[in-house]
């Protein structure tokens, strides 16, 4: 099993790495539904830009079935993750059991579970929107969110405020700057969760870099407006 999360950083690295790589031949981003203000709608009071939608997720038939339901932005991706695998623990170890061990990393931290990514790639961004869920009970959606960032190493400057969605759920919402000791950069990271009577739900944005996590912000937005129980 890892005892850091360094190996996991490594991964995830070599995983945007491949994903940088696809991108158009120029270097160039097609136009993203998240950053283009052509393609967002005006948002509330605080002036915040939403995304326009593509669509709805978290009800049933959806592409992914969860205790809410929001809109996501048009052009991205969602994908249902099956994080009920365990880590391999075959007797011949070496690659299966590493693989398994930074499998697992990255599908829990701290009390919830991936359940959802939803991917800005599709959109021109390197990122994902991802959905994390905890177990039924645990309904103090503060206290989750504090344990979601402090499982996640080398977190700064984490700031702390509570509002209510547009679907009228309370919530409690964070953001935070992350350090990558493997790559000695730091990054702009957002989340926020809420309680509801099958467990807490977290929707994390994070994103290559600070760049490119204020550019998917209005598909964070979008989930934070249209958010409500499903």
């Amino acid at each position: 099993m890892l005892g850091s999360r360094a190996m996991v950083a490594a991964a995830l690295v070599a995983l945007l790495g491949g994903c940088a790589g696809s991108a158009d031949g120029d270097g160039k981003k097609p136009a993203s539904a998240s950053a283009d203000a052509g393609d967002a709608t005006a948002g509330g009071a605080d002036g915040k830009r939403t995304a326009a939608r593509g669509g709805t997720i978290g009800g049933a038939g959806s592409a992914c079935e969860l205790p809410v339901s929001f809109a996501v932005a048009e052009h991205w991706k969602a994908k249902s993750v099956d994080a009920g695998k365990e880590p391999s623990t075959s007797a011949a170890g070496g690659d299966d059991d590493l693989a398994g061990a930074v499998a697992d990393a990255l599908l829990r931290q701290g009390p919830v579970t991936a359940a959802c990514e939803i991917d800005a790639k599709p959109a021109g961004n390197i990122g994902f929107l991802r959905v994390w869920t905890g177990k039924p009970g645990n309904a103090d959606a503060a206290g989750v969110l504090r344990a979601f960032v402090a499982a996640e190493d080398n977190v700064s400057k984490a700031k702390y405020h509570t509002f209510r969605t547009g679907g009228g759920v309370d919530a409690v919402e964070v953001e935070y700057l992350y350090t990558s000791k493997l790559l000695d950069e730091t990054k702009k990271e957002s989340a926020f969760a809420v309680g509801t009577p099958d467990g807490p739900v977290v929707l994390h944005l994070g994103g290559m870099d600070t760049q490119e996590h204020e550019e998917m912000r209005p598909a964070y937005e979008l989930a934070k407006r249209t958010l409500r129980l499903a």
